[in-house]
């Protein structure tokens, strides 16, 4: 990261507002002690400094954060105590514990507001917010970015006050309010440009280019790229390489794919002859290009991005991206007519999308859990739990709820020697939806579907989307003829509904495959291998129809 060159030489005995380096932040710490000339006032200062740092630098300022805590606490001066631990709670989210940073933050924010420490107040709210963000909760994490800068008074110091406005831009733009967002944005930007703080400057343009972006405001998104390059020039701070993602990405969207990459060329090249770029970053960097150079139509060049794209995933980890990499090779494949493998490929990614978001529910639910030890923790973390099993565009259940019940309901079947039907149900032509009106329409077509699928559900069967266009029903205690009965009639009700509105002249219509079980022995494998040939035979005699074991 570069910094600078008025910054480099602060030290966290200095007053002014800008930023200290990380070197200059530990080694100032390094040096104090309890009985050191002007103690508590240099050890003020230092808390201040490592409030000022990134977030990024936070990892490794995690051990200066434990030996300012003990020296605060020498020096009898709690509030630094609680600031300093209000460090180590950032440091302890950034290496992924979110459950210490929670904990400390709510034990934090209790002492300030028994002894009326407005300022420790609003720091413990900014780390709340971010703690609320790590759990996917944007109204709880904009509520807490509120409480901070309404606690954020005059006499703090102007760097501090533009990074809590900052962080109250973020939580606004993730929670839609992008107008406030930008205002927020330009706020902060103009509290940092006059003080110095640079790089903090960039980071805002770039945040304000991202929101002009997700606004739709190409004349804005324009206006703030050349304002970004200039800033960067002047002051002589690089854009680093989550920048000029931002950058390419919105050259992308503006059909401009050879300065995109171009764009991205120096990270790429930075990344393979110098020091390590950052691996998510990198990762969201070839994905950039790899657009680029798909939407241009040089296919070649794209796969090989992709391959790499792989590697630095597997190499680091980055399931997320690793995910977002199998969307863009289902959209590779297509773009060169390989459609059967474009379909498996979309699956894959749809079905790890949908594992991520699940385990990725299930941690909150166990983080909320062990930070908030209540009954109101205890029904947020039902409510994630339940989440985690569900399908976040129809609120049906999702391949992992059917992949832990199936079993359960098999041996269910077996003990009870009662029959167990499954139907495998996928929209006719979906792909000509998508692609003739738009996936939101999709979207809406999926969820009308799901409506009905739910409706179908009653007793103790489960209706489940398992991904794309295909769902599930399962249905207990149920012979072949009842499921064909029921599967008819909603294959009936999909095909009668009056799509018009939402699809125009296309219809929407199922193919079922039927298959049932009669005394529970079988493998969830097997169950659903059967219902899939028989939804295939279904699509080969004409699709809209139901096919079922056949008699014998």
């Amino acid at each position: 990261m570069g910094t600078n060159a008025a910054v480099q030489t602060r030290t966290a005995g200095n007053t002014d507002d800008r930023p200290a380096t990380i070197t200059g932040i530990a080694g100032a710490v390094a040096e104090l002690s309890a009985s050191a000339p002007h103690a508590e006032a240099r050890l003020a200062a230092a808390v201040q400094a490592l409030e000022m740092a990134s977030v990024a630098e936070l990892r490794t300022l995690a051990e200066s954060a434990d030996r300012t805590e003990r020296l605060a606490a020498e020096l009898g001066r709690t509030d630094l105590v609680m600031r300093a631990r209000l460090v180590r709670a950032e440091a302890f989210m950034r290496q992924g514990d979110l459950t210490a940073s929670g904990r400390i933050a709510r034990d934090v924010s209790a002492w300030a507001a028994e002894h009326d420490r407005a300022y420790v107040l609003a720091r413990s709210h900014l780390v709340l917010s971010r703690f609320r963000r790590h759990l996917g909760d944007p109204s709880d994490a904009l509520g807490h970015a509120v409480q901070c800068l309404a606690l954020t008074g005059h006499e703090v110091p102007a760097g501090i006050r533009a990074r809590h406005l900052s962080h109250l831009a973020v939580t606004l733009c993730e929670s839609g309010s992008l107008d406030e967002a930008s205002r927020r944005y330009r706020e902060a930007f103009t509290v940092a440009t006059a003080i110095g703080d640079f790089e903090l400057s960039l980071r805002l343009l770039n945040n304000l280019a991202y929101t002009a972006s997700k606004n739709n405001d190409g004349e804005e998104v324009q206006t703030l790229v050349g304002e970004m390059r200039a800033f960067a020039a002047r002051h002589g701070v690089p854009l680093e390489a989550a920048y000029l993602d931002t950058i390419a990405r919105i050259e992308v969207t503006r059909g401009r794919y050879a300065e995109a990459e171009a764009t991205l060329r120096p990270v790429l090249d930075s990344a393979a002859e110098g020091p390590p770029v950052d691996s998510h970053t990198l990762a969201e960097s070839l994905l950039t290009v790899a657009e680029a150079q798909r939407l241009r139509g040089d296919v070649a060049a794209a796969q090989l991005t992709l391959d790499r794209a792989v590697v630095v995933c597997e190499e680091y980890e980055i399931a997320s991206a690793r995910a977002r990499v199998r969307g863009e090779q289902a959209q590779l494949y297509a773009a060169t007519g390989r459609y059967r493998e474009a379909y498996e490929e979309h699956r894959r990614f749809h079905a790890e999308t949908q594992a991520l978001q699940s385990a990725q529910r299930e941690a909150r639910a166990r983080t909320l859990q062990a930070v908030f030890e209540t009954d109101e923790a205890r029904q947020e973390s039902v409510r994630f739990r339940e989440m985690a099993q569900r399908d976040s565009l129809t609120g049906l259940y999702n391949r992992r709820f059917v992949d832990e019940h199936l079993a359960l309901l098999l041996e269910q079947a077996a003990e009870r020697a009662t029959p167990l039907s499954a139907a495998l149900i996928d929209l006719d032509h979906f792909k000509r939806i998508n692609d003739t009106l738009s996936h939101a329409t999709g979207d809406a077509v999926l969820k009308q579907v799901a409506a009905f699928l739910a409706d179908t559900a009653t007793d103790s069967a489960v209706a489940a989307r398992l991904g794309g266009e295909e769902f599930l029903l399962l249905l207990p205690d149920t012979g072949i003829d009842e499921a064909v009965r029921r599967c008819e009639r909603l294959r009936l009700a999909i095909a009668g509904h009056p799509w018009h509105p939402v699809t125009g002249n296309l219809q929407v219509t199922v193919s079922v495959g039927v298959t049932t079980i009669g005394d529970g022995n079988s493998t969830p494998s097997a169950l659903l291998a059967r219902a899939d040939h028989n939804l295939y035979a279904a699509k080969r005699m004409g699709r809209n129809r139901v096919v079922a074991d056949p008699l014998g």
